[in-house]
């Protein structure tokens, strides 16, 4: 199974990074980040071991939880595509 990161997670990655280099400890960021890719590559051989979204209550729609964030995938039949990575304090939007 494949990873795809989408233009909305990478975009997350990245204001992760630059959050924490305004603060003046990018080296906080970075560790996030490298933690948030390894544990989405692990997705690819354990594929379910995220819950399912509550907000969403949908199979497909997934995430793990790393603290601070959460980390929404989308498991298809041969792919997990990472979609956000929000502070897991947020509460997701449906949409209407």
């Amino acid at each position: 199974m494949r990873l795809e990161l989408a233009q909305s997670a990478l975009s997350d990655l990245l204001a992760i990074k630059a959050w924490y280099l305004e603060q003046g400890v990018p080296h906080i960021g970075q560790r996030f980040v490298t933690d948030i890719m390894a544990a989405a590559q692990r997705l690819t051989n354990q594929p379910d071991s995220g819950r399912m979204v509550p907000e969403f209550n949908q199979a497909n729609i997934r995430e793990i939880i790393l603290p601070p964030f959460r980390v929404v995938y989308l498991r298809e039949a041969d792919c997990i595509s990472l979609i956000r990575v929000w502070r897991s304090e947020r509460q997701l939007q449906l949409p209407e």
